[in-house]
C-alpha cells in the first residue's frame, strides 16, 4: 500500500492495482495547487469524508476525467450522481468489499455541507483493509470516543488524523485519538493550508515523540509505503 500525500486532507492511496483519492482539495488549495496537476492523477476511486469545499473541490473533475467512482454518504454519492459521476452510496457503519479491499464508513464529528450551503449529510471517516495492511482516514473531526470502537475490530497499522487544530483535532488530541485507535503511527494532515491551522512542526513531533509515537509529517508529493 502506498499513501501519496498532495497537501491539507488531499491523498491519493495505490493498493491491489487500485488507485484511490481520497478528499481532492488541490485546485483551490495555495499549497498545492503548483506542485499537483489534478489532470495527470489516476483515479479508480474517490473517497470523500464530508462536503465542505476543503476535501470535495476536484472532486467532479477527476471523476468526469478518469471514471473513477465517488465513495461517501448518501447525500454526497446523489450529489455527484446527478452531474453524471458513477458512486457508490455508503452510511455510518456500514461495509463494503470493493476490488482493492473492505471500506468502512466510520463516525466523525464536524459539519457537512456544500459550497452553497446545501446538505452534505453527516461526516464520516474510513477504515480500509487491503493487501493485509488497514489504514483508518478520520477526516475532519473532533476527539471521539466512537475511535475506540476502530481497535475492536481492526488492527490499524496507520492513522491519518488531523492535528490543525480550531476546525478539528489539535496536537493534543490528536495524541489521545490514537490511544483510542491503539495506533502509535500517526500520519497528520489537515495543517498549514490557510492561518487558521498553521502548526509548529517540531512542536507537534517532539510531542508525538514523547509520547511514544511516530508522526509523519510529509511534503506534498511525498509518499510513504506500508
Amino acid at each position: 500500500m502506498k499513501i501519496t500525500f498532495y497537501g491539507h486532507n488531499s491523498l491519493a492511496i495505490q493498493v491491489a492495482n487500485k488507485h484511490i483519492i481520497i478528499d481532492p482539495f488541490i485546485s483551490g488549495n495555495p499549497l498545492s495547487k503548483d506542485k499537483v496537476d489534478i489532470n495527470s492523477l489516476k483515479a479508480d476511486f474517490i473517497l470523500l469524508t464530508h462536503a465542505h469545499q476543503d476535501h470535495t473541490l476536484d472532486a467532479e473533475a477527476i471523476a468526469l476525467n478518469t471514471g473513477a467512482t465517488i465513495v461517501s454518504n448518501y447525500e454526497i454519492a446523489m450529489h455527484y450522481e446527478a452531474k453524471g459521476c458513477t458512486v457508490h452510496p455508503m452510511n455510518h457503519g456500514g461495509n463494503w468489499q470493493f476490488d482493492f479491499g473492505n471500506v468502512k464508513y466510520v463516525n466523525a464529528i464536524h459539519t457537512s455541507s456544500f459550497p452553497d450551503g446545501s446538505y452534505g449529510g453527516q461526516p464520516g471517516g474510513f477504515v480500509i483493509e487491503g493487501e493485509h495492511k488497514n489504514i483508518y482516514i478520520a477526516g475532519d473531526t473532533a476527539l471521539t470516543m466512537d475511535m475506540k470502537l476502530i481497535p475492536m475490530q481492526t488492527k490499524l497499522d496507520l492513522a491519518i488524523l488531523p492535528i490543525g487544530d480550531n476546525f478539528t483535532m489539535g496536537i493534543d488530541d490528536a495524541i489521545i485519538a490514537s490511544d483510542f485507535l491503539d495506533c502509535d503511527k500517526v500520519l497528520g494532515v489537515h495543517y498549514d493550508t490557510f492561518g487558521y491551522i498553521e502548526i509548529d512542526h517540531d512542536l507537534a513531533k517532539r510531542k508525538f515523540y514523547d509520547a511514544g509515537k511516530d508522526l509523519m509529517l510529509l511534503e506534498i508529493g511525498e509518499s510513504i509505503e506500508l
